[in-house]
């Protein structure tokens, strides 16, 4: 046998052992991989309704109550805290004053605030085609001091709340009526939409979270039935107004979830919710408040940043300037103090019952109203009023009318001023999209470069001796000016609002210091109510950025 006829035979053989293997895999069976079991996911947890609580506080109420609840419990949002030692000097937070209401000027303008306001009543017409009939103070004057109260019962029935078990704290009405010849202090931690916070007693930041935290778990322990040590099965809903104060926010945010044992929360604006509550997607939101006024705009769910603008004045003034109304018509009840707790609650009552904005309510009408003071009779008083019910509430739309001097009346979305335990803040934010923006205009410049210098070198050359190309690198370097931008308070649409729009020719560091300039004296000015809401709607409709 020859060598090619044995290695044609080994061949042979090799693809017979071949075969073999085949057919013991297949009598064995090919080994497929083990598929791991399926890993059944997890169930979200169903959240009910009735173990979600929704906060709401204002400056002069707050609402508290389950997310199922048709009405929510409502109280003063107030509280009176026992000295620790005997002895200490007594402090309590005004209700109605304010400050730059003692001001020289302070009657000067109210004096000018009322003639735009008689003169804004007399030229528009009623609803008959006829003109109202202007009433002076003095026709009522005359009546009223004739006055003299009639005695309905030798005791109110009213008392003082009682305080002889000594008990730290009272929240709500028990704090509205505590005497004040008892050792307490009277606290508002919340005024005119933000924190309290004053260098007088009880002002700092921690004292001021202690009595919100006090205030709601008391609401929440009585009213809703809830112990608290059951708020880790329940979750939190926490208003906030569209003008908030981050590190206030953030600190509320550790109290409810810490101290409080919240289980989750969310935050969200209050002109969002009144929204979604209202069924709209897109609102003009105009909240008149106790102490401020609020207006911004909301588009699908989303507040507009540049359009927010919270107004320094609400119902206290409103009722305030009422109170000088009737002093100016002569009221009957003489020791009416705007210092007293009681006497405010009066004057609040004697507000929402007698004034209006109707146009066809015209001339001298009687009213009646009751006083009812622990520790005295209840007396009865009338009185005759006429264009005073309309000239307060018209103090909204005529800010002048209040008589507040020096004093910032209108606020603005202010930029954050960062957090050092958040390294994702807004800064890092804006900077990140500041080097993003140049990174994308240098490479949009080069290209555009790079197609000039393919078929125009000889032009681009030309035009390098001239200088004109120094446009370029100009370009690209403002984009290092965003940052500069990104420090000032308000974007650049509400900016535009305020000066118009149109090209820039100055110096950026000059048209900046311009619109800071600008921007700060329309803080400084009384904004009437008409005018803020056109203000909110016209910036809404120039926004550009979504902050």
């Amino acid at each position: 046998m020859t060598q090619a006829e044995k290695e044609v035979e080994n061949g042979k053989e090799k693809e017979k052992d071949r075969d073999k293997e085949k057919e013991k895999e297949q009598q064995r069976g090919v080994k497929r991989p083990i598929a791991p079991a399926a890993i059944a996911e997890p169930l979200q947890e169903q959240i009910q309704s009735n173990f979600v609580i929704v906060i709401h506080p204002g400056s002069r109420t707050v609402r508290i109550g389950r997310a199922t609840d048709t009405v929510p419990i409502t109280i003063p949002h107030v509280i009176a805290r026992r000295h620790k030692q005997s002895g200490q000097p007594r402090y309590e937070d005004t209700w109605l004053l304010r400050e730059g209401l003692n001001k020289p000027e302070s009657n000067e303008q109210r004096q000018n605030g009322l003639k735009m306001v008689d003169q804004a009543i007399w030229s528009k017409k009623m609803s008959n085609g006829m003109r109202r009939t202007p009433v002076s103070a003095e026709q009522a004057r005359a009546y009223n001091c004739q006055i003299r109260p009639a005695v309905l019962d030798s005791s109110s029935r009213v008392k003082w709340t009682n305080t002889s078990h000594h008990p730290a704290y009272l929240v709500g009405d028990e704090a509205v009526y505590v005497n004040p010849s008892d050792c307490y202090n009277v606290h508002w931690p919340v005024v005119r939409g933000q924190l309290n916070v004053h260098s007088g007693s009880g002002g700092s930041l921690t004292a001021v979270l202690a009595d919100l935290e006090t205030i709601w778990s008391h609401v929440i322990q009585k009213h809703l039935d809830i112990p608290l040590k059951d708020l880790k099965y329940y979750r939190c809903i926490l208003l906030v107004p569209d003008i908030y104060n981050r590190q206030h926010i953030k600190e509320m945010v550790s109290m409810l979830l810490l101290n409080m044992g919240f289980s989750a929360i969310i935050v969200h604006q209050e002109s969002v919710c009144a929204t979604f509550g209202s069924g709209l997607s897109s609102a003009c939101v105009v909240d008149v408040g106790d102490q401020k006024t609020s207006v911004c705009c909301v588009e699908d769910g989303v507040s507009h940043r540049n359009s927010r603008l919270c107004l320094a004045y609400g119902g206290s003034d409103v009722t305030r300037t009422f109170f000088w109304h009737l002093q100016r018509a002569g009221f009957p009840y003489r020791d009416c103090q705007l210092t007293s707790r009681l006497d405010c609650q009066l004057l609040q009552h004697l507000k929402e019952n007698v004034c209006h904005l109707s146009q066809d309510i015209s001339g001298l009408q009687d009213h009646e109203f009751q006083t009812r003071f622990p520790e005295a009779p209840a007396f009865l008083y009338q009185i005759r009023l006429g264009d005073e019910k309309l000239q307060a509430p018209m103090g909204l739309f005529y800010p002048t009318t209040f008589g507040i001097v020096g004093q910032k009346m209108t606020s603005l979305q202010h930029r954050s001023q960062g957090d050092s335990e958040d390294p994702h803040d807004e800064h890092y934010l804006l900077a990140t999209q500041n080097k993003q923006d140049q990174s994308s205009k240098s490479t949009a410049d080069r290209k555009a470069v790079s197609r000039l210098g393919g078929g125009l070198d000889g032009e681009v050359s030309c035009q390098g001796r001239t200088g004109e190309t120094s446009d370029i690198p100009r370009s690209s370097g403002t984009g290092g000016g965003g940052g500069s931008r990104g420090e000032m308070e308000l974007g650049s649409a509400q900016g535009e609002c305020l000066m118009g729009t149109g090209e820039v020719e100055e110096p950026l560091s000059t048209h900046l210091s311009r619109k800071t300039a600008i921007i700060s004296q329309f803080e400084s000015k009384a904004l009437g109510l008409d005018k803020a809401i056109l203000h909110s709607i016209d910036c809404c409709g120039k926004e550009v950025v979504m902050m």
